[in-house]
C-alpha cells in the first residue's frame, strides 16, 4: 500500500452563502468564501465548524420616559438604558438573536411618571437593562440601566433618585429636603454619569451620556432626560440624545433621541418625552464582510493596521446577526 505524502492536503469545494449546493446531504463540508471559513450541513442547515472569530459588540437598551407635570410639583427626567460594550468570539454560521429595547412613554399631564424602557439582547452575551422612568412628585423614581430622576413638591421628606444597574448605568440624584414648599426634580441619570442631588425649587440636567468609537468614530449616546422645577424651568438633557425638560405652559417635554437609549424629559404642565429606543452594534476586522444582518457599513484602519477593514453592523430594529 502506498502512503499518502505527509504534506498532502485535501482541497474542499467552496460557494458563497448564496450559491450553496441546492440538495446537500449530513456530514458535506465546504468553504464559505462568503463568510471566510468553513461550514457543514448537519441535516437541517448550514453551520460553522467550531473556527470562530473575534467582535466588539456595543448594546443599548430603551431609555425611561419622563414624567408629565400638573404645574405644581416638579417633574424629573428618565434613565438612559442599560449600556454594555465588549469583545467576545461567534462561530461562522451561527445565528444569534439581536432584540432592540423600545423607549419607555412618558407621562401623561397631571403628574404621573414616565414607563421604564425595554431591554436590549445581543444573543446569550448581553441584555442591556431599560432606562429607569422618571418620577412624579407624588410617586418614586424609577430603576433601571441607568435610574430616573425624582420630583418633589411640598414635602417634609427626602426622596432618593432612581438607581442603576452596575456595569450598566448610574444612579440619578436624589432630593435631600430642606424646607416645605419645594418644587424641584432631578435629570434621569446617563451611561456616562449621574444627574446630581438637589435641595431647593430648582432642577438638574440629565447626566451625560458614554462615547463609542465601535463605528469608526466618537459618538456619545445614553444620556439622561432633563427635569423641570419651579425655579430653574425646564433643564437640558445629557449629552448623547437625553431629551430637555420644558417649562412650558402647557407643553410637552422633549423625546430622547431614537436608537441612543437616551431617557425623555420631564415637562412643567403636559407630557413627559418618551425615551429613545435602544440599538446594537456589531464590528468586527476582516478582508471581507463575514456576518450578515443589520445595515452594514465599513471602514479602514482597524487594531494593528492602517488597512485592514473593518465591518460595522447596524441593528436599529430587532433581527438577526449571522456569524
Amino acid at each position: 500500500m502506498t502512503r499518502a505524502a505527509t504534506n498532502a492536503a485535501f482541497t474542499a469545494p467552496s460557494w458563497t452563502t448564496a450559491n450553496r449546493p441546492a440538495s446537500p446531504t449530513v456530514g458535506q463540508i465546504g468553504w464559505n468564501t462568503t463568510t471566510s471559513s468553513m461550514e457543514m450541513y448537519n441535516g437541517s442547515s448550514w453551520g460553522g465548524l467550531g473556527v470562530s472569530y473575534g467582535i466588539n459588540y456595543l448594546v443599548i437598551a430603551g431609555g425611561g420616559g419622563g414624567s408629565g407635570g400638573n404645574a405644581s410639583g416638579g417633574a424629573a427626567g428618565g434613565g438612559a438604558g442599560g449600556y454594555l460594550e465588549s469583545t467576545v468570539s461567534v462561530v461562522p454560521g451561527t445565528a444569534y438573536t439581536v432584540t432592540i429595547g423600545a423607549g419607555g412613554s412618558g407621562g401623561a399631564a397631571g403628574g404621573n411618571p414616565g414607563v421604564v424602557g425595554s431591554n436590549s439582547v445581543f444573543g446569550s452575551y448581553a441584555t442591556a437593562s431599560g432606562g429607569g422612568f422618571g418620577g412624579a412628585w407624588n410617586t418614586a423614581a424609577g430603576n433601571g440601566g441607568s435610574g430616573g430622576g425624582v420630583a418633589q413638591w411640598n414635602s417634609s421628606v427626602s426622596k432618593s433618585g432612581g438607581t442603576g444597574v452596575t456595569g450598566q448605568g448610574n444612579n440619578a440624584g436624589s432630593f435631600i429636603w430642606e424646607y416645605t414648599g419645594e418644587r424641584s426634580a432631578t435629570g434621569g441619570a446617563g451611561a456616562g454619569g449621574g444627574s446630581g442631588n438637589i435641595n431647593n425649587t430648582n432642577a438638574t440636567a440629565g447626566g451625560s451620556g458614554k462615547a463609542s468609537s465601535i463605528t469608526g468614530s466618537s459618538v456619545t449616546r445614553a444620556g439622561g432626560g432633563g427635569a423641570w422645577g419651579r425655579d430653574s424651568g425646564g433643564s437640558g438633557g445629557g449629552s448623547g440624545g437625553g431629551g430637555a425638560g420644558t417649562n412650558a405652559d402647557p407643553g410637552n417635554a422633549s423625546s430622547g433621541t431614537a436608537n441612543t437609549g437616551s431617557g425623555g424629559g420631564g415637562a412643567y404642565n403636559g407630557s413627559g418625552g418618551a425615551g429613545g429606543s435602544g440599538v446594537v452594534i456589531i464590528a468586527y476586522t476582516n478582508a471581507t464582510q463575514r456576518g450578515t444582518g443589520g445595515t452594514v457599513t465599513s471602514y479602514n484602519g482597524g487594531v494593528g493596521s492602517n488597512n485592514v477593514t473593518t465591518w460595522v453592523h447596524t441593528f436599529t430594529t430587532s433581527g438577526t446577526f449571522t456569524a
